[in-house]
């Protein structure tokens, strides 16, 4: 199976580094050293990580055969994939790879049919299911403990306990006070 594990970003100095966007959790295992990725578009691939340090924060990574600013430049917005086997999981269990939570089914804690994750989105601050309804709709649904309460692979479900008004509009809660006053205000106009 084959993972995104990274987007290349733009070209660090002049002998050959790329910042990396890194799209796993663990990033030491798949971007180490002798690393070999695939490419998205695969004309540029595969690609060998030679070193790879963190600079202020960000992940360089240099790859064997890219010498210089102009060779890195090249590989700007290409994806790098990792290729996994199936049956690997990661080492913390309340951590998922997208593809065993793709398909699963959302119900409530009562059991209630919500829809099936169609896709997963990641955010800077925290991670989306994209939930596809029955009846054609979506429901974006936060990964986040207090709403996704449990996922349980072997059911194939991730039973969630969502806030007033993130699955049916009409339970929506007004957060603020002032919100409520300016619907007040616009009624009596």
């Amino acid at each position: 199976m084959q993972l995104v594990v990274a987007r290349i970003g733009r070209a660090h100095g002049i002998k050959g580094e790329v910042t990396v966007e890194v799209r796993t959790d663990e990033p030491e295992l798949r971007l180490g050293p002798g690393a070999v990725l695939t490419t998205d578009p695969a004309g540029v691939g595969p690609l060998t990580v030679e070193t790879g340090r963190v600079h202020s924060g960000r992940l360089l990574l240099r790859f064997e055969g890219v010498k210089d600013r102009t060779g890195a430049e090249a590989l700007r917005n290409t994806l790098l994939i990792s290729d996994v086997d199936p049956e690997e999981r990661p080492e913390d269990p309340e951590e998922f790879y997208d593809h065993q939570l793709i398909d699963l089914d959302v119900v409530l804690a009562d059991g209630t049919l919500i829809g099936r994750i169609s896709e997963i989105t990641h955010l800077p601050s925290q991670d989306l299911f994209i939930v596809e309804r029955e009846d054609g709709s979506e429901v974006m649904v936060p990964f986040v403990e207090e709403i996704v309460t449990d996922i349980d692979l072997a059911e194939q479900r991730a039973v969630i306990d969502p806030p007033p008004g993130l699955i049916d509009d009409s339970e929506a809660v007004v957060a603020s006070t002032r919100d409520a006053e300016a619907e007040t205000e616009e009624g009596a106009n």
